[in-house]
């Protein structure tokens, strides 16, 4: 029987992938957490099929600030896969508090890779982010790099370099370097993910669209991150955390390890359009203020963009639509408001 670890299983992204493997594997889970701001075992209870999976998956508590000692390794048993989603991943936070990220993104990362070398699994998976490239820029504005996308605005590539804007974004892109460094000196059969902003029920409710859902629902001002002259709103290629989890196992299927592989939602959205397309849901009136975030707050880039191009080559392409996404996670998360800040 396969076994995969799962680090994060309790956190945003964590509990739709171990969904989505339920779902679609026979695999036994190994879901190891902290259980701390951004773990909620309550995720997974709620998720479809619960009681019928349950048994496939076995709990282990441990903090990765601290290495894996033989205890730890001995409650996770024999892995085939390890998914190392686990991180602090917020830029606000991460701009008030750069130590903790450095200690949970970084630190974390190489408890996890030293834990790889004594096991030996046949794959490892890092999620990295979109955000260790650092801003994309329009083409009215590009900085001298390389501009990938057919309509000359800026979408990196797997390998362009890093050129991180925040401490979240450099803890990511100093992770990803540990893994490339491991892959090549202890030869671990290590994947990297880029992911861009990621959608779903269950999101912490600081994030962009459980916030905006919550304000719009209440009558209450959104704010909407814009450039200087508070005109223009800043822009993401959104995608939900079920379209994610399928990528994933599309590249532990078919990609060569010590590779890297950009998942990316399949249309770019401004933040003002998604607003409105959440009161369009809703069925109240969107109250919004655009705001120069990026001035006040260096750190919250503008835009950010990547090449997709690498995963459709290889025949993935999300299975569910952004359109349709949004609007599930909206009526969803209306109809279990217990997810929301009051």
């Amino acid at each position: 029987m396969t076994t995969a670890l799962i680090t994060g299983g309790a956190g945003f992204i964590g509990h739709h992938f171990v969904e989505h493997v339920l779902r679609n594997t026979d695999w036994e889970l190994v879901l190891l957490d902290r259980l701390d701001f951004s773990g909620n075992q309550n995720r997974l209870v709620e998720i479809a099929d619960f009681d019928k999976h349950k048994r496939r998956m076995r709990w282990v508590f441990h903090d990765l600030k601290a290495p894996l000692n033989p205890q730890i390794v001995a409650q996770i048993g024999k892995v085939d896969y390890v998914f190392h989603l686990a991180a602090s991943t917020h830029v606000d936070r991460s701009i008030t508090h750069p130590m903790e990220f450095v200690l949970d993104n970084v630190v974390g990362t190489a408890n996890v890779l030293d834990y790889c070398r004594a096991v030996e699994p046949q794959r490892i998976v890092y999620f990295s982010t979109d955000e260790v490239f650092g801003p994309a820029a329009d083409p009215d504005h590009i900085p001298p790099f390389r501009s990938h996308s057919p309509t000359n605005r800026v979408a990196y590539r797997e390998w362009d370099r890093y050129r991180s804007a925040n401490p979240y974004a450099a803890t990511k892109a100093g992770a990803e370097e540990l893994c490339l460094a491991y892959e090549n000196t202890y030869k671990l059969p290590i994947l990297i993910t880029h992911c861009m902003n990621v959608i779903g029920e269950r999101q912490s409710p600081e994030k962009y669209v459980p916030n905006t859902i919550a304000k719009v629902r209440d009558g209450r001002l959104v704010t909407v991150h814009a450039d200087k002259t508070r005109t223009k709103a800043g822009s993401r290629f959104y995608i939900h955390a079920r379209n994610v989890a399928d990528a994933v196992l599309t590249v532990v299927q078919k990609g060569t390890p010590g590779d890297k592989f950009n998942i990316v939602g399949e249309a770019e959205c401004d933040n003002l359009r998604l607003a409105q397309m959440i009161a369009e849901v809703v069925g109240r009136p969107l109250q919004y203020e655009m705001v120069d975030f990026h001035s006040s707050r260096p750190g919250h880039d503008l835009r950010y963009a990547l090449d997709g191009s690498k995963l459709a080559a290889m025949g993935w392409k999300p299975p569910v639509s952004f359109e349709q996404s949004l609007d599930r996670v909206v009526r969803w998360t209306l109809a279990h408001p217990r997810w929301l800040l009051s």
